[in-house]
């Protein structure tokens, strides 16, 4: 097969697989091609991969993206990627990787993050307005564990990157960092001054600096062609024009087209995230952000996150709907439709049960680590599918609660973009609309982070001048969730409930996680 045209090639490394996507220039994907790879957790808390896996991943799926799309080197007009953030990789001055990457959700670094709460640095604005305990998974907690528990590695870092700047490195030998990964994971702000090295001496890396790259690139900003060997080995034209990317999440609200202040981008899978763009540096108890210059320079970003969305409902499932799941996949359907048509059935409010979707900790707006599960108003009447509903209906609450504690520090959500699993339960989209009270938008492609990156990869080729421009031409919307006045109204008794829950119960639940883990 062969086709005509230009097209643009996206890399998206994710967790579990590099991912290659090739579209056209109006944002329409040709192929999708997926390599996966394992995460190994040599002890609890830990995560590592191997950047020789990612890289071959990349060849295995660039070759099986060109050999199925009919595509040719030649007519790839521009590249771009996205890969997780918070992964800390470390290189020698020749570029090659010292240790396996330490992931994104690796929390062994939580003693250099107690830290945080010693410094008066303005770069705690960013965790809460200074309110919120420092994340453990953070660039420079995770580079001062290294340098206390691996000197020698340490030592011989002469560049301590995130992952999106490892694929820019591989992909063109330039290094650099890129504005999405500072400004939001690293402390960055290009407002005051650029890094906070105060902050950094607090934690215990103040001589970390010498191993960031100096250049801290915006978003499309071309950084070079595609080197000659990378090409090569990726069956590439060398040369090519390689854009500079970002983290995952940040491509897909790039994806989703949430370029300007007031719109969010609601992100789902196993967890929510929510990130949008303001106009003014604003920060506030309860969220991230706002993060200058994140996404778009001139503009801020604010961020809010669950944990555990998508995964709960999983875990409801797998563990307490075995013969309906079983029963669906006889006859070929859906075990979550099924499971869906049954929580219709259920009103509003569950009967009186409240669930929150804390089973692996809060994110925001407590940032708290040993927040857990909680089941308030259990009775005899309620069945199974009164809780599958009522952990549907928390994720919900969760989302909205995340949006008030935004709109109390000055951010203002009129309508959000939303991507990923829960987008294939119309029922559940329908229920978000309803109780945030805000418009929600599904667009026509559903994989919004590959689409990101292939808009990011049209403006470093100079196709389109910027991303707002690139977003008008490669994103469109194709369905709207209005929310129901009465459904949101009757909504708010229990929206209030579930957020009088968690603090109500989180002495207990501190008291039984603490307990837990000093008996392993």
């Amino acid at each position: 097969m062969t086709t005509t045209g230009t097209y643009l090639l996206g890399i998206d490394f994710g967790t579990e697989s590099c991912r290659v996507v090739i579209c056209d220039l109006e944002g329409h994907p040709i192929t999708f091609a997926a390599t996966s790879y394992p995460t190994h957790h040599p002890r609890p808390g830990w995560a590592e991969q191997s950047p020789e896996d990612w890289w071959n991943a990349l060849q295995a799926s660039t070759h099986k993206a060109l050999e199925s799309s009919g595509v040719s080197p030649a007519q790839i007009a521009g590249i771009s990627y996205d890969a997780t953030t918070l992964t800390l990789v470390a290189m020698d001055e020749r570029g090659q990787e010292l240790r396996p990457a330490i992931m994104w959700m690796d929390v062994r670094a939580t003693e250099q993050a107690a830290r945080a709460a010693d410094s008066d640095s303005v770069a705690r604005l960013y965790n809460g307005a200074g309110t919120s305990p420092a994340i453990a998974e953070w660039y420079p907690f995770k580079a001062a564990w290294l340098k206390e528990h691996e000197p020698e590695t340490y030592a011989r870092a002469a560049h301590l990157v995130d992952a999106p700047d490892w694929v820019n490195y591989k992909l063109t030998g330039e290094w650099t960092t890129n504005i999405n990964s500072a400004a939001l994971r690293m402390y960055y702000n290009r407002d005051r001054g650029g890094w906070p090295t105060d902050f950094y001496e607090t934690i215990g890396c103040g001589d970390v600096f010498s191993k960031i790259p100096e250049r801290v690139l915006d978003l499309g900003t071309p950084v070079g062609g595609l080197a000659t060997i990378p090409a090569q080995l990726l069956g590439l034209r060398p040369g090519t024009p390689v854009a500079q990317g970002p983290a995952d999440a940040w491509a897909g609200q790039i994806g989703l087209g949430v370029l300007s202040p007031g719109s969010m981008a609601l992100i789902t899978g196993s967890s929510h995230v929510l990130t949008g763009q303001c106009a003014t540096e604003i920060h506030g108890k309860g969220f991230f952000g706002a993060y200058t210059d994140g996404v778009l320079p001139g503009q801020y970003t604010v961020e809010g996150g669950q944990v555990s969305t998508g995964s709960v409902l999983k875990w409801f499932k797998d563990n307490f709907a075995g013969g309906i799941t079983e029963a669906a996949e006889k006859v070929g359907l859906n075990p979550y439709k099924v499971l869906d048509a049954q929580a219709a059935e259920i009103p509003r409010g569950c009967d009186g049960l409240i669930i929150n979707e804390y089973f692996q900790g809060n994110r925001t707006p407590y940032s708290d680590s040993k927040a857990r599960g909680v089941v308030a108003g259990l009775s005899l009447i309620h069945t199974p599918a009164h809780v599958y509903r009522a952990i549907e209906e928390s994720v919900c609450f969760g989302t909205a609660h995340n949006l008030r504690v935004m709109r109390e520090g000055g951010f203002e959500v009129t309508r959000m973009v939303a991507c990923g699993g829960a987008t294939k339960s119309r029922d559940w989209m329908q229920m978000h609309a309803d109780v945030t009270g805000v418009p929600i938008a599904v667009t026509e492609v559903g994989d919004a982070v590959a689409l990101g990156s292939c808009m990011i990869a049209a403006v470093g080729a100079g196709i389109y001048k910027d991303l707002p421009e690139a977003g008008r031409a490669m994103v469109r919307e194709i369905d709207v969730f209005e929310p129901d006045a009465q459904a949101h109204e009757e909504y708010q008794y229990y929206l209030e409930r579930y957020i009088e829950l968690f603090p109500a119960a989180s002495r207990t639940v501190h008291s039984l996680v603490d307990h837990e883990a000093a008996r392993q």
